[in-house]
């Protein structure tokens, strides 16, 4: 059974969400990236980064050190792509893998995770939500709680600041990656108002962003 966080705990989840609100209402993340224009540098990753940002994803990811190994090879290294206003993408032979916006989480391409659908914790969206989704909306309580619709029970339940990944009532893979900006349980009990931050999306810039 999933432990209720501690009081640290919430208040770096608040933190962090606050953050990533700054970053996505200045941005709207990949609605509108531009390569030419957005990316203003690439640089391979130092050894003992890439040491820390596999430990950060094995903590922070739910897979296990064979998952990781496949998806980024101990061996290989990564490419730091430097983006505007704190973007950083990181990729492997020039395929985006991973993305990061200021100091905030390490979140997988939509790419990624249609590969391996177990990275991150799944919520789903009821069928009148998704072209809202597609065109970059964030989601509301009501396309979640609705009958099409899904959040994990009580005692799996999410806390804000989580990094989720995005079903769709009637589609086989995730159709996008967002931040839960209120608590499952809390959406529930709410239910009104914006319940997960769009970050990417099927057929966002990021996913046409097939190669770098």
């Amino acid at each position: 059974m999933r432990t209720s966080p501690s009081h640290a705990s919430q208040a770096f989840f608040t933190d962090r969400t606050q953050r990533w609100q700054v970053l996505l209402q200045h941005r709207g993340m990949f609605k509108k990236f531009q390569p030419s224009t957005d990316i203003v540098g690439q640089t391979p990753v130092k050894s003992s980064v890439q040491r820390g940002i596999r430990s950060t994803l094995l903590s922070s990811w739910k897979i296990d050190t064979e998952t990781l190994e496949e998806i980024w090879p101990k061996k290989e290294s990564i490419v730091h792509v430097k983006c505007r206003d704190h973007l950083s993408i990181y990729a492997l032979h020039g395929e985006p893998l991973f993305f990061q916006g200021h100091d905030g989480p390490y979140l997988p391409t939509v790419r990624l995770l249609h590969k391996y659908p177990f990275i991150l914790p799944h919520v789903r969206i009821d069928r009148g939500a998704i072209r809202f989704l597609l065109a970059g909306a964030h989601m509301m309580c009501p396309g979640l709680t609705s009958a099409g619709g899904w959040l994990p029970p009580a005692d799996a339940a999410l806390p804000a600041g989580t990094a989720v990944a995005f079903d769709a009532e009637g589609k086989e893979f995730a159709v996008g990656v967002g931040i839960t900006k209120l608590g499952t349980e809390e959406m529930r009990a709410v239910n009104k108002g914006i319940a997960v931050e769009s970050v990417t999306y099927v057929g966002d810039d990021l996913w046409a962003l097939q190669k770098l």
